[in-house]
C-alpha cells in the first residue's frame, strides 16, 4: 500500500495539478466548431488521387454536365481545358462564377484567370484574406444532382501530372452542397470584381 503513496512534496504537488486541470476541465465547455455545419451523409462520394488517376477528366466530366450553376473557389489555376469547359458552361447559359486568388491571378504567365474573364464568366478576387486557399467547385445546387468538388487538387496542370493530389467528388448531398454554397456566398461581398491588365 505504501507504494502507491506519493513520496515527495515534488509528487504531491503533481497530483494536486493534475486534479486542478481535471477539475477545470470539466468545468470548461468546450465550443463546438462546425457544429452548424455537420450535415447527413448521402449520396455518393467518388475519391480521386493524381497523378494516378485523371482528376482532370472528372471535372470536365462534371462540369460538361452542369445544368443551373456552377460556382467556383480557386487558389492556382493554369488548367487550359477546365478553363475553356467553365467558358464553354458559360456559353450554354449555366451560371458560372469564380472566386480567385488575388496574388495568384496577377502571376499573369500560365494563370488562366484572364482567360476565363475574357470568356465571360463574371471573375472575381478575394481581397479579405491572405490566399484564397480554396479549391472548390459547386455544381448544381438546389438540384437532385448538387455536386461538391473538392480537395488538395488545384485547378493546374502540376496537380495532375506532377503533384501527389486528393480529390472529391460529392454528387446528391443538398445539404452538403448548399453549406459549399453559402461559404462562396460568404466570401463573394469581400472580393472585387477582376479586371484584365
Amino acid at each position: 500500500m505504501s507504494r502507491l503513496l506519493p513520496r515527495s512534496r515534488k509528487q504531491l504537488a503533481a497530483l494536486w495539478l493534475l486534479a486542478a486541470v481535471a477539475s477545470a476541465a470539466q468545468a470548461f465547455e468546450w465550443p463546438s466548431f462546425g457544429a452548424d455545419k455537420a450535415v447527413s451523409a448521402s449520396g455518393t462520394i467518388q475519391v480521386v488521387f493524381a497523378p494516378e488517376d485523371d482528376a482532370a477528366g472528372l471535372i470536365l466530366q462534371a462540369l460538361n454536365g452542369a445544368k443551373k450553376q456552377v460556382l467556383v473557389q480557386a487558389y492556382s489555376f493554369t488548367s487550359k481545358p477546365i478553363a475553356q469547359a467553365l467558358i464553354a458552361a458559360k456559353l450554354r447559359g449555366v451560371d458560372v462564377q469564380l472566386i480567385a486568388d488575388r496574388e495568384q491571378a496577377s502571376k499573369m504567365e500560365r494563370n488562366r484567370v484572364s482567360e476565363i474573364a475574357a470568356g465571360g464568366v463574371p471573375t472575381f478576387l478575394d481581397g479579405e484574406h491572405q490566399s484564397a486557399h480554396n479549391k472548390v467547385m459547386v455544381i448544381d445546387h438546389g438540384t437532385p444532382n448538387a455536386t461538391v468538388i473538392t480537395g488538395s487538387y488545384n485547378f493546374t496542370n502540376a496537380a495532375q501530372f506532377k503533384n501527389a493530389e486528393n480529390l472529391l467528388i460529392i454528387r446528391g448531398n443538398k445539404a452538403l452542397t448548399d453549406v459549399y454554397a453559402r461559404n462562396w456566398q460568404r466570401h463573394r461581398p469581400h472580393s472585387f470584381s477582376f479586371h484584365q491588365p
